[in-house]
């Protein structure tokens, strides 16, 4: 007899995506939590001074829009956004910059020469973007819904995952722009991986934008346990469940997790040749974080990027390559690649009037202790003189306090997981539908399976509907929206 029709282990965006899912379907659905609220990677905390309320881990969501579990949840009903007019933008030495504007021609037409280059390679993404989301955003084993924009997409990520990534290119703006979304995967560059999810992120930076959700990414999970309550589902905080044999029965149990915690708590419920594949799966480099509070906005040299609530900051194409060979190598780079986000520009609740937050990581060897604040600090500094001085207060976590604070980022591993182009076709395993395990009634629902890093839900939502049809007979569609 089970207590509950289904449990899921972890409150991230991915784990309420399945809760809400099965809740939405009519089962009685339990989440636990080891942290004392959801979140998971998607948590806004005070992490410097009263009033100033930082993104622990997610702060810009290029794929909340994108993502199809979102859309048929409603998301932009539900939470407020704001969508800068430039989706990202990159900084230069001498007081230069180049800005993704959400226009595509807008875009080209400040890329001087590559302008036309950079319509050419994007152009045919753009407008086959829910195309791109949906080839992008699903396991990579199943054959594409729309083989020729497959191909189209292919190509240009063989061409700029390649040592051929500079023939399309003249100058230095285009390419180093287009080089700080590629280096987002934490990997060396070019590689065929990187240049996929750079090419996919920045294609929707041309379509949607990379939108920022009022009130922090908290408001993102909020409104998803919101809804598992609305529907029945119970959320459970402060309970680290470290044995199967700890919860309640259930027909189904998801993890929101690692698939090392999975084989930890799930011990001999799975098979050993499950386990052992599993144990192989890698993990990657880390970040460290740099949380900033400000008096003021940041004194871009380029007072254009105040335009944009996202920086890649690094200098050229060829230093952010160097930079993350440096990691990859196992060391820090002395002139690092820093992601920058600045929120309170668009969302004034982030900070007290006239003050501002400011968002940062930078990439480290995984499991690095080392405090990468002053680096970070420089490498601002070196593209907005003057930022030491608008400093109030600053919070530095290393890759392993990163790890700390969220078990499902080992050594600082945002992403759960490598992401060279093998693991992203077995993640975790090599399986048509990689969120079922061996073990009976048992789901991987995290970022270690399709389709990877990013606040989407989506890896939750295709292993809920998995467990849907499996344990339950359940095939019709599952309504998400708000009026459902």
């Amino acid at each position: 007899m089970t207590e509950v029709d289904a449990v899921v282990i972890g409150s991230g965006p991915n784990g309420l995506a399945a809760a809400v899912t099965l809740a939405r379907a009519g089962l009685s659905v339990r989440v636990y939590e080891r942290g004392q609220t959801v979140g998971g990677g998607a948590r806004t905390s005070e992490l410097t001074l009263p009033g100033f309320r930082h993104d622990v881990c997610s702060a810009v969501h290029p794929l909340a829009f994108a993502s199809g579990f979102f859309s048929r949840f409603e998301l932009r009903k539900r939470v407020r956004f704001a969508v800068p007019e430039a989706s990202y933008g990159h900084p230069l030495d001498g007081g230069r910059a180049a800005l993704a504007w959400r226009d595509l021609d807008r875009a080209a037409e400040g890329l001087g020469r590559d302008g036309a280059p950079w319509q050419r390679l994007f152009r045919p993404l753009v407008d086959r973007a829910d195309e791109v989301a949906q080839f992008t955003l699903s396991s990579l084993l199943r054959l594409p819904r729309h083989p020729l924009t497959a191909a189209l997409f292919g190509l240009r990520s063989l061409e700029q995952g390649s040592m051929d990534w500079n023939t399309r290119f003249s100058e230095e703006a285009a390419p180093a722009l287009l080089t700080g979304v590629f280096a987002h995967t934490v990997r060396p560059m070019p590689s065929l991986s990187s240049a996929g999810a750079g090419l996919a992120l920045a294609t929707a930076g041309h379509r949607g934008g990379w939108p920022i959700p009022i009130g922090g990414s908290q408001a993102i999970v909020d409104a998803m346990a919101e809804d598992l309550v609305a529907h029945g589902g119970e959320i459970v905080t402060g309970v680290e469940v470290t044995d199967l044999r700890e919860l309640p029965a259930a027909t189904a149990v998801l993890f929101d997790t690692t698939p090392a915690a999975l084989v930890r708590i799930a011990g001999e419920r799975l098979p050993e040749g499950y386990r052992r594949a599993l144990r192989r799966f890698r993990f990657g480099n880390g970040v460290a974080k740099v949380d900033f509070a400000l008096d003021g906005p940041v004194p871009w040299s380029d007072p254009e990027l105040a335009e944009t609530a996202t920086l890649h900051l690094g200098g050229t194409r060829a230093e952010l390559a160097r930079a993350e060979a440096e990691v990859a190598a196992g060391r820090h780079p002395s002139n690092p690649y820093v992601l920058v986000s600045q929120p309170s520009r668009w969302d004034p609740s982030r900070a007290p009037d006239g003050r501002h937050v400011l968002w940062s990581y930078t990439h480290v060897p995984r499991g690095s202790t080392e405090d990468r604040t002053e680096a970070v600090t420089a490498q601002i500094e070196r593209f907005a003189p003057g930022f030491r001085d608008r400093i109030l207060a600053v919070s530095g976590r290393s890759a392993a306090d990163v790890e700390r604070y969220n078990p499902n980022y080992p050594g600082g591993d945002i992403a759960s997981g490598d992401v060279g182009f093998g693991q992203l076709l077995a993640r975790p395993v090599l399986s048509a539908e990689p969120w079922r395990t061996p073990g009976d009634g048992i789901y991987l629902a995290s970022s270690s399976t399709p389709p990877g890093p990013g606040v989407h839900g989506l890896a939750g939502y295709y292993a809920a509907r998995s467990a849907l049809r499996h344990e339950f007979g359940l095939r019709s569609p599952v309504p998400l929206g708000t009026g459902a």
